[in-house]
């Protein structure tokens, strides 16, 4: 009997999903809580599950961020807008009819196994609740939706939100705003808005690798690729040696300078940040000790006063659909997944889009919507010894990452595709 798979999530991960698993023929259902596919990547002002903004154009290449058998139109530029993405997502849906797959407004409230090892899920829509089986479950709902803000002692008087709600910046014009982080987020963000505030600060605790979105006239994860063929111990420094004859050294800009190397920490992709440091627009503190007021107290005995404080600051990693003793991650620092997808004892559930590379997630997500399409047909057996390989990937990451929950996920764009690629080697046709 053919297997019937439910695919949590209709962005570009589980779109990805649902396409392999539409080729080997099995029964497929995305439940998709929006009105339409594509998740982050589908803009809309009020706040809610997507978190790009007005202005918002990918971090990663053109190149490195399309699905291999689909490639985006030639006319869309080397970083594409959040609008081309969409239009791109919904036509890859149409074209392998993953649209007529998906249930819209539709969300997962809760997944349990059961004894006899399908999954139950009890699904909100429009109209009612109900309770429907499948014989596997695909998580992709995503990592960038629940948002991390720390507890800072004291009281502040002004706004506070995360950077996830942040839409566009006319909403500051005239004020004086606190973008708290160092990373992509926090970056673009203090960009956008010091085009239009009174004064905007970043608030930075540690040094993070700023890099310019192009190096030497090519979009920089272009130029990694070419590096590939080098040894480890050359690639690094080649690449501190570009991003040093680049910008210079970060103390130039206010910045403290890294602790860890360029490709050990998930990197910040901006060519306007460090500019707009150097032409006044954007000004640097370090990290909040306190609030007081619309006073806010930094560690380095400073103070300062503002009207807004952005705290782009991370996201969790949870399933509200999971009861948190059957799967609860928001606070590791290692996730026990096989390739960041198949956990150990449960044959028929997998997790696809669950990582953050140094480069694009999507593509990579379709090899792993490949593999679990495979498994699910028979065509892909896990190995004896799966326990043991998922001990082995948490302890040895392709680079030596910091070890914290931003980089739980992290991953080598190249080196995983390589692992998944070789995974689907093993699989019969």
């Amino acid at each position: 009997m053919t297997s019937r798979v439910a695919v949590i999530g209709g962005g570009p991960s589980g779109i990805a999903a649902a396409k392999a698993l539409l080729a080997e023929g099995l029964i497929v259902v995305v439940f998709e809580k929006s009105d339409q596919v594509g998740g982050n990547w589908v803009y809309r002002e009020e706040p809610g599950h997507s978190s790009v903004y007005e202005t918002t154009h990918i971090i990663s290449s053109k190149t490195f961020s399309q699905y291999e058998d689909f490639p985006m139109p030639a006319e869309y530029p080397d970083y594409p807008s959040h609008a081309q993405l969409k239009a791109y997502f919904q036509a890859y849906a149409r074209h392998f009819g993953v649209d007529a797959r998906t249930l819209f407004r539709s969300e997962v409230m809760r997944a349990e196994r059961r004894d006899d090892g399908q999954w139950s899920l009890t699904v909100r829509d429009t109209e009612d609740v109900r309770t429907e089986r499948f014989d596997a479950l695909i998580v992709a709902n995503g990592h960038h939706w629940d948002p991390v803000t720390p507890d800072v002692p004291g009281q502040f008087s002004g706004q506070i939100l995360h950077s996830h709600a942040f839409k566009k910046a006319e909403p500051f014009r005239g004020q004086r705003v606190l973008v708290v982080g160092a990373g992509n987020s926090a970056c673009d963000v203090a960009v956008e808005t010091s085009r239009v505030s009174a004064r905007t600060c970043l608030s930075v605790r540690r040094g993070q690798h700023i890099i310019p979105k192009f190096l030497f006239g090519v979009p920089n994860d272009v130029l990694y690729a070419r590096l590939l063929g080098l040894p480890r111990t050359l690639r690094q420094p080649l690449l501190h040696l570009g991003e040093l004859l680049a910008q210079g050294r970060y103390t130039q800009y206010g910045l403290p300078e890294p602790d860890v190397g360029i490709l050990e920490a998930h990197p910040t992709l901006n060519s306007e940040l460090l500019y707009a440091i150097r032409h006044g627009k954007i000004g640097v503190k370090t990290g909040i000790a306190r609030f007081d007021g619309e006073t806010v107290h930094f560690v380095d005995g400073t103070s300062d006063a503002f009207d807004t404080v952005i705290f782009a600051t991370g996201y969790r990693i949870s399933f509200p659909f999971f009861d948190p003793e059957f799967i609860d991650w928001t606070s590791a620092l290692e996730i026990p997944l096989y390739r960041k997808m198949i956990p150990a004892g449960i044959d028929n559930l997998f997790f696809v889009g669950l990582f953050q590379p140094l480069g694009c997630i999507w593509p990579l997500a379709d090899f792993q919507g490949r593999l679990a399409a495979k498994a699910i047909a028979g065509k892909w057996q896990r190995p004896p010894d799966l326990e043991a390989r998922i001990s082995y990937e948490m302890h040895h990451p392709h680079y030596a990452f910091r070890k914290e929950h931003r980089h739980a996920t992290e991953v080598d764009y190249h080196e995983l595709r390589r692992e998944l690629l070789a995974e689907l080697a093993r699989a019969s046709p």
